[in-house]
């Protein structure tokens, strides 16, 4: 079991900026890649970032590329969300999710958190 804790979500004026962090804890931490998602009011869940478990790779939906930036401490056993020049429409619940294996798939994943909201106000 890995549990998967997010904070850092808060209210934030367009333009602005937050740092989503997620803790996690139970098995190896370093076995597994890590994803972003988000969802907001009356939409689908949707893929926002996520990196391999060494963090030389990632990945990013369009609508973030070059604003958001993913990293992570595996002595920490933290994932990072790093969200800048946050838009009206970033507005959402912010998920970490944890995929077992080196890469990221998206096409499993293994473990959740209860998510942090991000609103952003215009």
């Amino acid at each position: 079991q890995v549990q998967l804790v997010e904070s850092g979500g808060g209210l934030v004026q367009a333009g602005g900026s937050l740092r989503l962090s997620c803790a996690a804890s139970g098995r190896t931490f370093s076995d597994y890649a890590m994803g972003w998602f988000r969802q907001a009011p009356g939409k689908e869940r949707e893929f926002v970032a996520a990196i391999s478990w060494s963090g030389g790779i990632t990945y990013y939906a369009d609508s973030v590329k070059g604003r958001f930036t993913i990293s992570r401490d595996n002595v920490k056993k933290a994932v990072y969300l790093q969200m800048n020049s946050l838009k009206p429409e970033d507005t959402a619940v912010y998920y970490c999710a944890a995929e077992y294996g080196s890469l990221w798939t998206g096409n499993s994943v293994d473990y959740w958190g209860k998510g942090t909201l991000v609103t952003v106000s215009s």
